[in-house]
């Protein structure tokens, strides 16, 4: 009932439509519910799971991660509620829980500590085994007598029963369920091996002069028990330290928050209960849960997951936080400005769980073949039965066992997903989202990289040099009528222009606004102080958009104000001079990524000019100005019609075009609207730096999935001959399998260390505190001074 309430939704769910357009009534609209899910081991369990979800009437879409045990279902709430999808995994012998929910972390940590226990009870049996069993191991001939060896093997059936009822319990359980329900799991072949093996030993234990009275295997049993157990532990703590990353900052809001009452006094109350308006208080060590500014005291705050940046910002009384960020130093009021799928940590959230819930295609692949290579391991320990039972029936189901047990496809399985997503959670640390986890693998093949100018290379914010105007008008006019229209603009050159007008005195009005991306924006624009005067037809952008001259002669970026008449003729009103300065460290990642094999291009809608400057200082040889999206586009499609892999860098406010038309594309900007974005990846700080440390870190990462590939493929075809033919007992196989998968999750966990360094890095930032020290400011600007047209403008300082 609670699940069912729509008020609850939000905690774990959110409406596909826009925000700004989301329906009042939240049965009108699909709902995209992530949960967590208990039970399940291997690729098997994740098509069942999606295989049950899909036939519930009413989900539209399900997507389950064996890697991250997480789904994500698309329902319909005017067809089916959420406790019905739920009780749909449910029969399908699995749980399902909302994955914001708090008792997640409790959930997760309990499964953990009963994990330990049957560990540790798997342990101290198998000791105890082994110890009965060694006599027989080291006997001679008569050294032992018929009773004292029915003795340790009776002593050996009481220690091994815990174990199988206690240790094993979840194996058997999971087995009948796909008994029950007629299908096969990873479950499944260990659950008969387990029974099988205690099976004959408690008939040789019960009937030592039967045809399996010849052996037991108690130690053969407890070994293999306590090897599966161990790997399966040491693997949920190393998957919780690695691709857990990202699920530990999906998590980051607190589960409550002291806000303050009627009467004045904080009471705390769930996160979810804050809306905008609200004052809360948040204390030293919590999270912001929302967005808003500060009404009282004083603080810093750690922003790297919206920055990348880890150096602890001050924020004072006024000062704008935001949802995610921790608070480091004193309590502050805050008044709540944001809340939920507002903020920009929703939307990033969002990401990340659109992320690690995504399959590769190898993982595809693994997936596939899953239950095949299961069906194929029964038929297979089925045949080796029939094989050597002529000879010796308990011989022969010893080897059925060993074959059931070593051909465990967990670590094909895991494979690719568990490399992914410890990757993509090193780059969420460090301010790089992965939007497609497809991307890394084709980021790992790139031999070209193409950057766009402005906001990319350059830094985001631009300054204004200088304003030309036309006969009858001055700068402060010609300033006001561009920030009019600029102020409807994210582009960092209309910003610029917004920045350097005068607050906005309300004299120009405009109406039919459009903004054409790298072009420019051209809107009907009317004097509020003259009535008389008739609209006029204005545009802002480059000189060609403008339909006027460029002047080749300056390499200030121009962006020209003009007015287009009714017989079609087009007058300059006002020509604006911007200067940008380019990224201290652009010229260390050209470098670095040319010698790492890949080429670099800039292509920018800038004139040639300007594109040459900043080419020549960022190292760059090939580069391309004056081009529209159309031509950028154009250009990269003739690079890939060449056979080349490319990666495009935009800032992702007008690049849309060319960044879906890439192999693989980069965002760039803190300005980019995250839900709406089309890169791959989206760098959230302001490090250009984070490209080519990306691009080492997409290539490491294939290296390492090959490997793990290569690795369970190996062990599988090693392992499977020398089962069959009866040279590996079972507590070998388990072993061996216990490994395989441990490796495998080992083998990605080296992907969570630091990003791959850059050659000449260190310099580049040595270089780039130097140019921020105040004496070089003041420098910087006594040299600048002189270049500005005071007789034309005046400026307030940048």
């Amino acid at each position: 009932m609670l699940l069912d309430d729509p008020q609850e939704w939000p905690t774990f769910s959110r409406p596909l439509a826009p925000a700004d357009k989301a329906p009042a009534d939240p049965a009108t609209c699909a709902w995209d519910s992530h949960v967590v899910l208990e039970g399940m081991h291997c690729a098997a369990c994740a098509l069942t799971i999606e295989d049950a979800l899909r036939r519930v009437p009413g989900v539209l879409q399900a997507d389950v991660s064996a890697a991250t045990r997480r789904a994500r279902v698309v329902w319909q709430p005017s067809q089916v509620q959420p406790s019905q999808w739920m009780e749909a995994v449910h029969k399908a012998g699995y749980r399902a829980m909302p994955a914001m929910d708090a008792f997640v972390r409790e959930q997760r940590q309990r499964e953990s500590r009963r994990a330990l226990w049957r560990w540790l009870v798997a342990g101290f049996c198998m000791m105890q085994v082994m110890m009965y069993a060694w006599p027989a191991y080291v006997a001679q001939p008569g050294d032992l007598t018929g009773e004292m060896e029915q003795l340790l093997r009776w002593a050996s059936w009481v220690i091994t029963l815990p174990m199988v009822v206690f240790s094993c319990g979840p194996f058997f359980a999971s087995a009948l369920r796909d008994v029950r329900l007629r299908r096969v799991s990873m479950d499944l072949p260990v659950a008969l091996g387990m029974a099988i093996t205690f099976v004959v030993s408690t008939a040789g234990t019960f009937d030592p002069a039967g045809i399996f009275g010849r052996e037991v295997y108690y130690d053969s049993l407890t070994m293999f028990v306590f090897f599966l157990l161990t790997g399966r532990w040491l693997e949920l703590r190393l998957r919780d330290c690695t691709a857990g990353a990202l699920e530990a900052v999906m998590n980051r809001l607190p589960d409550s928050v002291e806000r303050r009452a009627a009467d004045g006094s904080f009471v705390r109350v769930a996160t979810r209960r804050v809306v905008v308006g609200d004052t809360i208080r948040v204390l030293p060590g919590e999270a912001f849960p929302a967005d808003g500014r500060i009404t009282l005291g004083n603080t810093h705050a750690d922003e790297s997951l919206l920055t990348g940046e880890s150096t602890p910002v001050a924020r004072a009384e006024g000062s704008v936080v935001t949802a995610g960020s921790y608070n480091l130093q004193a309590p502050v009021e805050v008044h709540v400005e944001g809340t939920g799928g507002q903020t920009r940590f929703a939307q990033i959230v969002a990401l990340m769980e659109s992320a690690s819930l995504q399959k590769p295609r190898l993982a595809q692949l693994a997936d596939r073949i899953a239950r095949p290579f299961l069906l194929a391991v029964l038929v297979a320990a089925g045949l080796a039965a029939v094989y050597w039972w002529p000879s010796d029936p308990g011989h022969a189901l010893m080897v059925a066992v060993a074959v059931l047990i070593v051909t465990c496809p967990c670590a094909l399985s895991l494979a690719t997903p568990v490399a992914m997503l410890t990757a993509a959670g090193t780059l969420a640390r460090h301010g790089v989202l992965v939007r497609n986890l497809q991307g890394l693998e084709a980021l790992a093949r790139v031999d070209t990289v193409v950057f766009d100018k402005t906001g990319t290379l350059t830094r985001d914010g631009m300054a204004l040099r200088a304003v030309r105007t036309a006969s009858g008008w001055n700068a402060e006019e010609t300033l006001s009528l561009a920030a009019s229209l600029a102020r409807h603009s994210m582009h960092p050159a209309s910003r610029a222009v917004v920045a350097a007008a005068t607050a906005s005195d309300g004299r120009w009005g405009v109406a039919g606004l459009q903004e054409d991306a790298g072009l420019g924006l051209v809107a009907m624009v009317c004097d509020t102080r003259n009535a008389v005067q008739p609209a006029r037809k204005v545009r802002l952008g480059s000189a060609h958009h403008a339909g006027v001259a460029a002047d080749d002669a300056s390499t200030a970026l121009q962006v020209v104000l003009s007015e287009q008449h009714a017989d079609g003729t087009v007058s300059e009103l006002a020509r604006f001079d911007l200067v940008e300065d380019l990224r201290l460290e652009a010229p260390a990642v050209v470098a670095a990524l040319e010698q790492g094999g890949v080429a670099v291009q800039l292509l920018s809608g800038d004139r040639m000019g300007a594109v040459q400057r900043v080419a020549a200082q960022a190292g760059i040889a090939q580069a391309a100005g004056e081009c529209t999206p159309q031509g950028k586009l154009a250009a990269l499609q003739a690079l890939q019609a060449a056979g080349h892999q490319v990666a495009m860098v935009g800032d992702g406010l007008n690049d849309g075009p060319v960044l879906a038309g890439a192999h693989v594309s980069f965002a760039f900007g803190r300005a980019v609207p995250l839900a709406q974005s089309q890169a791959d990846f989206v760098v959230l700080g302001d490090s250009l730096a984070l490209v080519p440390q990306t691009v080492l870190l997409a290539r490491r990462t294939l290296r390492v999935v090959r490997q793990n590939l290569w690795w369970a493929a190996g062990y599988n075809a090693l392992c499977v001959p020398l089962a069959v033919v009866g040279w590996m007992p079972a507590w070998l196989a388990g072993l061996g399998m216990a490994l395989s998968s441990l490796l495998v999750v080992l083998n990605a966990a080296r992907l969570a260390r630091d990003l791959p360094p850059l050659p000449g890095m260190q310099e580049m930032l040595r270089k780039e505190e130097g140019a921020l020290s105040p004496s070089s400011v003041l420098s910087a600007s006594s040299a600048l001074q002189p270049s500005l047209d005071l007789s034309k403008t005046t400026l307030e300082p940048v």
